[in-house]
């Protein structure tokens, strides 16, 4: 089945729900690993992605080429608010909500740390040093099998 929304859709969702009144910001280092989360928890908790597009182990961490081309403009800065933010089901919405509630809080650093010592995005890499470039992509199978064996422990955790 084909994903409903694409990569942007996503991103820009993300983006336009940031409290700006309240100092909040987003980086594009951080917005591709909510992005990244976002995909990989649909991937375990509702057996499908969020979107199409693969990402790719680049030496920052996790990227959908789609969104670096539509914010690499922004660099290091935060990105302002986007021009149209994509509706998105209530579901979907949902889904956002509790990635960005797990993750949000997180600076893009930590995010980045956290991916770097994760099996998908080590084994995309397989043995380049740590700042070559990559476009090798992270298998969205194994994305579903490692963090669902997360979640399986966590919720193994909880009984």
């Amino acid at each position: 089945m084909a994903a409903r929304y694409s990569a942007i859709d996503i991103a820009n969702w993300i983006v336009a729900g940031i409290d700006r009144d309240a100092g909040e910001a987003i980086t594009h280092l951080k917005l591709q690993k909510l992005v990244y989360y976002a995909q990989a928890w649909s991937l375990v908790l509702r057996g499908e992605p969020l979107f199409d597009e693969d990402f790719q182990a680049w030496a920052h961490g996790p990227v959908a080429e789609s969104v670096f081309h539509a914010f690499k403009d922004c660099g290091w800065n935060a990105i302002g608010r986007p021009e149209k933010v994509p509706d998105l089901e209530a579901g979907d919405e949902a889904h956002l909500r509790e990635v960005i509630d797990a993750y949000g809080d997180m600076s893009a650093k930590q995010l980045e740390r956290m991916t770097h010592a994760e099996l998908p995005w080590l084994q995309a890499r397989g043995d380049l040093p740590p700042e070559a470039r990559s476009s090798a992509i992270i298998d969205k199978a194994l994305m579903a099998e490692f963090y669902g064996s997360i979640y399986a422990d966590t919720a193994d955790g909880e009984k």
